[in-house]
């Protein structure tokens, strides 16, 4: 799933169902010998700054390329899953399109993506990126994607009603007992504070439950994909700790089936102590929702044993031609992958423009591609860097794992299980268990 859309620049960037004309390889040569290349992810044009900002790359990038024309196409969000498959079968989907890590296998399962391993050693910078990122796009041995962003959950927090409270600001939770009793202060506040909040509603509960079971050292299904994993006692764990915040402590608000938006509403208006999320929350909470970039601060999943990863890539049309596939990666390179420059490199212009630059996002690149992007990263930072150190240093120490396979089926049912419990006080926590995982072995019986 998701994050929220939103990379370090993009305050509104998402992509999504788009202009349903033809795409594909349609007049893909014009008789000149220019390629036409059509790519989807175009900031809409109520993100100005954005759209701007993709429009010159895009300028420059083709002042570079004469010989090839590229056609942006828009819309939010970047990715709509009611329409992507499709868009896909009916032969309408971009020539490079925006997918999601968990997207990659089904678009080859289906037979809808081209195979860029003969093509992909022209793209200059992809030995720099990742090799775990690389991976999520290598299917049987072929590659069929490149990663553009990434990004890691973690526990956002509110250093004023830390203090308030009297926690160390400066010393989040580790532990999901540290993240109760920090809670259980927080909410005796009063006032209509919450210590800690959580999702339980449109798919979103089922996403953060996946990412508090792999910080206990759980998973949603085995390590070959064919059976469920949650009727275990790292998920019984998650699911009392759940309960006992929110009936014992009543650290958790009467209102629940919460989403995303609930949580960033209530973390900008200054009465929720503590929600899990990943960095790119930051911008919003203090752009949208109220908050002021010196009061947000974010620290690693509770836990200590791994934190939920995910993020976004490009992948290319089957009926792409051999010239739109060249074309495609060469604008990949210069659009997203060049430390320090691009549409979401160039920190000096985002900085210009106050676009926050310095939030923590998982790292793109390695070696001297590295080294260059996180020089240029830090000489423009505009946002208190030091309140994201607990963060970054404790990630060093976590699993990375990305969402499971059928993520949005799976979520779906354990968002019923997270709901149950958040909701009713005397929910079996042992019966819904049970019952979610012969749902989720039906679900992988079935794919």
């Amino acid at each position: 799933m998701r994050s929220t859309g939103i990379r370090r620049t993009l305050v509104a960037l998402g992509v999504g169902a788009l202009a349903l004309t033809a795409c594909g390889s349609d007049g893909d040569d014009a008789a000149d010998g220019t390629t036409r290349l059509t790519v989807n992810c175009m900031p809409p044009k109520s993100a100005k700054v954005d759209r701007q900002f993709f429009e010159e790359e895009i300028a420059a990038f083709e002042k570079k390329n004469p010989d090839i024309d590229v056609v942006p196409h828009d819309a939010f969000p970047c990715q709509d899953p009611k329409t992507f498959d499709a868009k896909l079968a009916g032969g309408q989907m971009e020539d490079v399109f925006y997918t999601y890590f968990t997207d990659a296998r089904h678009v080859v399962d289906i037979k809808q993506a081209a195979d860029l391993t003969p093509y992909v050693k022209e793209l200059k910078s992809y030995g720099t990126v990742q090799q775990q990122l690389r991976d999520i796009y290598t299917v049987d041995g072929k590659i069929y994607g490149i990663p553009r962003t990434g990004y890691s959950m973690g526990l956002i927090y509110n250093r004023e009603l830390f203090e308030q409270a009297g926690l160390d600001p400066d010393r989040p939770p580790a532990t999901w007992d540290e993240v109760r009793t920090a809670a259980r202060k927080i909410s005796a506040l009063g006032d209509g504070v919450v210590g800690y909040a959580d999702y339980s509603a449109q798919n979103q509960g089922g996403w953060h439950f996946t990412a508090e079971l792999y910080s206990q050292g759980g998973d949603v299904v085995s390590a070959d994909g064919t059976k469920a994993t949650v009727d275990t006692p790292e998920a019984r764990a998650v699911l009392q700790t759940l309960h006992d915040m929110r009936w014992k402590d009543e650290s958790m608000g009467s209102k629940q089936l919460l989403v995303i938006n609930d949580a960033q509403q209530m973390m900008g208006s200054g009465k929720l102590g503590m929600y899990l999320a990943a960095p790119d929350n930051i911008p919003i909470l203090v752009k949208e929702k109220g908050a002021k970039y010196e009061n947000i601060a974010i620290a690693p999943m509770p836990g200590g044993k791994a934190t939920l990863v995910g993020g976004d890539g490009y992948m290319f049309n089957k009926n792409a031609t051999p010239e739109q596939i060249r074309a495609g990666l060469k604008w990949l390179d210069h659009m997203f992958l060049t430390p320090g420059d691009g549409f979401l490199g160039d920190y000096a212009r985002a900085k210009q423009h106050d676009a926050p630059v310095g939030l923590p996002e998982p790292r793109l690149f390695t070696g001297a591609a590295d080294t260059k992007d996180q020089q240029v990263k830090q000489a423009n930072a505009n946002v208190p860097v030091e309140n994201y150190k607990a963060f970054l240093d404790g990630n060093q120490q976590l699993e990375m794992k990305i969402e499971p396979p059928h993520a949005q089926q799976l979520y779906s049912v354990l968002d019923g299980v997270v709901s149950a419990v958040l909701t009713k006080e005397d929910a079996d926590i042992d019966q819904l268990l049970k019952d979610a995982s012969g749902k989720i072995d039906g679900i992988l019986a079935r794919s």
